[in-house]
């Protein structure tokens, strides 16, 4: 249990932390225990989010705190403690006096710093990078994550879907689903010039439909001027 002191030095320290922040700093206290707190670092750490744990001492300021991280990083060991002059590796340089931003900002200084401590580990730079794209994801799998941090689960949410609709307006706009704009007017030119031989053909065929059907006309009416002058010339006789 944890000791009245210890509660109300942390209860105080919340308050305060709550209005003036640590910055890319998120950590917030275990709904069922105060002396267990949890953070997500949205560093510049190649634009990552990390999730870790400061576990505090009963003794609490008297004593210092157990930092650990859960979000594999590139820098540090996940689930093991880490060995910082503000941790309980070293009680002998603790300072009664730092409090809970001061422990977040000695973390994420050291976090930015390569210097090799117990807990730490030596990556790459793309190592760091793969570990920071996945880091979100990674996070939203942990239950009490999803619990403290709702605000990171719903932004996690909304890329997803950003993502999701990227990738259906790719394959809409990929070769493989959609015809080539280039070639849809040379097909539809292609059904036009058919399209105009046949009424051209068609117009032929009534050109000469009408040419087969005016001739027999012209013909009856020659046949009738000539046999109507035949029948004249007895008259024209007498």
């Amino acid at each position: 249990m944890a000791e009245k002191s210890c509660i109300k030095r942390l209860q105080k320290e919340y308050r305060a932390l709550c209005k003036e922040p640590v910055s890319h700093v998120v950590a917030r206290p275990s709904p069922n225990d105060i002396l267990e707190w949890q953070g997500s670092e949205g560093t510049p750490f190649a634009g990552g989010y990390y999730y870790g744990k400061i576990k505090f001492p009963p003794e609490y300021p008297y004593k210092p705190p157990g930092i650990s991280m859960i979000t594999p990083n590139g820098r540090f060991m996940t689930q093991k403690k880490i060995c910082l002059s503000m941790s309980d590796f070293h009680p002998e340089s603790w300072n009664p006096m730092w409090s809970v931003s001061s422990i977040l900002t000695g973390l994420l200084s050291f976090m930015m710093d390569s210097s090799p401590t117990t807990g730490s580990v030596d990556t790459t730079t793309a190592e760091k990078q793969r570990l920071a794209k996945t880091s979100l994801a990674f996070n939203c799998k942990n239950a009490t994550f999803r619990k403290m941090f709702p605000e990171y689960v719903e932004k996690y949410n909304l890329l997803q879907q950003q993502q999701l609709s990227e990738k259906v307006d790719s394959r809409r706009a990929s070769p493989e689903t959609c015809q080539d704009e280039s070639q849809r007017p040379l097909t539809e030119k292609v059904f036009d010039s058919k399209g105009e031989d046949m009424k051209r053909a068609d117009g032929m065929k009534d050109v000469r439909m009408n040419k087969k059907q005016s001739f027999p006309t012209w013909m009856m009416l020659l046949l009738f001027s000539i046999f109507g002058v035949v029948m004249a010339l007895p008259l024209l006789q007498l």
